[in-house]
């Protein structure tokens, strides 16, 4: 089962395209293919009130890396990868919630050596990607990304003294998505 999920991520299937040469492909003049939808397992959450007291011992005898833990992002990004620091707050394995304590698995059906991209920061410093990466990457849905973005954009304009941080790149998304974003205050 490991196996065949690893292998649906790695694969990009497309629905009516052609295997071998001299076969139809079957679609129809300015038809475009369709990508298949990618099996991915969803996050589990793990609430700190269901460990059993066992569980909790054991994560109070965890081995920690030998190295030091890294303090800023120079000696971060040196570092060995995958990082082996899952408790930092850009590690994509895992997120903890401040105010319950629990435990969200990105990526239950992975292990830490098998993921691809291990730290948000990586992913920043390679430049702009496209939603359905991002979205391989965290575990979430191309639709989600792009709400989270939306979201993230008002609360820019929200917070800005004049309102226009965030506008510009604002009207360039709704064009780019053929619609407009949600305007503040009576723009």
């Amino acid at each position: 089962m490991h196996e065949d999920t690893m292998d649906a991520f790695a694969s990009a299937e497309l629905v009516g395209t052609s295997t071998q040469e001299g076969q139809s492909d079957g679609l129809v003049d300015g038809e475009r293919p369709v990508r298949r939808h990618r099996k991915r397992s969803r996050s589990k959450t793990i609430a700190p009130r269901r460990l059993t007291k066992e569980e909790l011992r054991l994560s109070q005898t965890l081995a920690t890396p030998e190295a030091e833990r890294p303090l800023v992002r120079a000696d971060c990004g040196s570092g060995p990868r995958p990082c082996p620091w899952v408790s930092c707050k850009y590690h994509l394995f895992l997120d903890v919630n401040p105010e319950t304590g629990s435990i969200k698995l990105n990526f239950p059906d992975l292990e830490l050596e098998d993921m691809r991209d291990t730290c948000a920061l990586d992913v920043a410093d390679r430049g702009g990607i496209t939603l359905e990466e991002v979205g391989e990457i965290l575990n979430l849905t191309r639709e989600r990304i792009r709400q989270v973005e939306v979201r993230g954009l008002v609360k820019l304009r929200q917070v800005s003294p004049d309102g226009d941080i965030g506008r510009d790149l604002g009207r360039d998304l709704g064009r780019d998505l053929g619609r407009d974003l949600p305007a503040l205050h009576g723009e």
